[in-house]
C-alpha cells in the first residue's frame, strides 16, 4: 500500500519506515531537514517537506496515498515539561494537524488513518489490568488535545474507511530521548520514575512500537493499547534499568517532589498503569520482541555498548 507518514524521523520512525518497506509498502515520509530527507531516501522512502499546519500543503502531500499514519509529536525536554507553553507545538500536532490530515485524507481517497496516542490518558489502575474499555481519566487539561486528536481520527471511520488509534505506553530504547535523560539523572543516583514504587509502569521498546505501527495496517477500526506483555512495578522497572547499565540502586522521585517540580504533568506520571496489549495481539497477531523491560533494557545497554566500541 502507499503510505504517507509523519514522525518518520523520531524515536521509532526509522524502524517503522524500514518495517513498512520490508512488508512491501511504499512510503512517503515527512522530513524537516536535508539530512533527515537523505536518511529517509537511503532507506528507500520518498521524503517530502510539508508544513503540517498548512491545509493546502497537507492535501498536496497526502495525495495518492492509501494510508495516512500520523505519528508526529513534539514532547518538550524534561527541564521544560512544567511550562504549559512548552507543549504548544505538541498539542497542535495532536489536535490541529490531525484535523487537517483527516480532512486531506477524506478529500484524496485515503482508506485508512492511523493515529498515535498515549496510555497516559487512563486513570490510575492500581494493580488491575487496564484495557481499551477503560474510560479516559479526563482530569488533566494537558491531555485534552490528545483526546481531541483521538476523536478526530476515529471520525474518519465511515463510508468503508478504517481508523486506528494506537495508545503507546512509555517509550524506551536506544533511539529514545529518555535514555540520555535517565542516564544523566542517574549520576545523582536518581531515577526518572515517580510515585509509589508498587505502582505499575507500562513500557514499550521503540523497536516494538515500530512493529506495532506496521501491524496496525491490518487492524480493524478502534483504539489499541501498545505495551509490553509483562508490565513491571516502578521499583522493578528502575532496578531493571540500573542492572542493565551497571548502576547502583537508584532513588525514585516521591510523589510530592514530582508535583512540586513538574506541576500538572506529574499527576499523570505518578499514576499506576498495568496496561493490557491483548486487543492488538488478537486483532493482528502482533507481539513485542521484548516481553518486559528487564529484557528490553538489557538489549538497550548491549546496543549502546556496541555503538561505543
Amino acid at each position: 500500500m502507499k503510505v504517507f507518514l509523519t514522525g518518520a524521523t523520531g524515536a521509532f520512525g526509522t524502524a517503522a519506515v524500514r518495517g513498512l518497506l520490508e512488508r512491501g509498502h511504499e512510503v512517503r515520509a515527512v522530513a524537516r531537514t536535508d539530512d533527515k530527507a537523505a536518511s529517509l531516501r537511503a532507506l528507500g522512502a520518498e521524503p517530502v517537506r510539508v508544513d503540517l499546519f498548512d491545509a493546502d500543503a497537507v492535501r498536496r502531500a497526502v495525495g495518492g496515498a492509501e494510508v495516512v499514519m500520523h505519528l508526529a509529536t513534539n514532547v518538550p525536554p524534561l527541564n521544560r515539561m512544567s511550562m504549559p507553553r512548552a507543549w504548544n507545538t505538541h498539542n497542535r500536532l495532536r489536535a490541529e494537524a490531525t484535523r487537517l490530515l483527516v480532512d486531506a485524507a477524506r478529500a484524496t481517497g485515503v482508506s485508512r488513518f492511523i493515529k498515535e496516542s498515549v496510555t497516559f490518558v487512563y486513570p490510575d489502575g492500581g494493580d488491575r489490568w487496564v484495557g481499551e474499555e477503560t474510560p479516559p481519566a479526563g482530569d488533566v487539561a494537558l491531555l485534552e488535545p490528545t483526546l481531541e486528536g483521538e476523536r478526530t481520527a476515529l471520525r474518519f471511520a465511515d463510508k468503508g474507511r478504517t481508523a486506528v488509534v494506537l495508545r503507546f505506553a512509555s517509550f524506551y530504547g536506544p533511539t529514545a530521548r529518555y535514555l540520555d535523560e535517565a542516564l544523566r539523572v542517574a549520576r545523582w543516583r536518581m531515577a526518572l520514575a515517580a510515585g509509589p514504587p508498587t505502582g505499575y509502569l507500562s513500557a514499550i521498546h521503540t523497536d516494538d512500537v515500530a512493529s506495532a505501527v506496521v501491524a496496525a495496517i491490518d487492524a480493524p477500526t478502534g483504539i489499541y493499547n501498545v505495551g509490553d506483555d509483562e508490565p513491571l512495578t516502578k521499583r522493578d522497572y528502575v532496578d531493571a534499568f540500573a542492572s542493565a547499565f551497571g548502576l547502583p540502586r537508584l532513588h525514585m522521585i516521591p510523589t510530592w517532589a514530582a508535583r512540586l517540580s513538574s506541576g500538572q504533568p506529574s499527576v499523570v506520571v505518578t499514576r499506576s498503569w498495568r496496561i493490557s496489549n491483548r486487543k492488538l495481539r488478537d486483532a493482528t497477531g502482533w507481539a513485542p520482541r521484548y516481553p518486559n523491560a528487564r529484557e528490553g533494557w538489557a538489549a538497550v545497554a548491549a546496543c549502546r555498548q556496541a555503538s561505543h566500541l
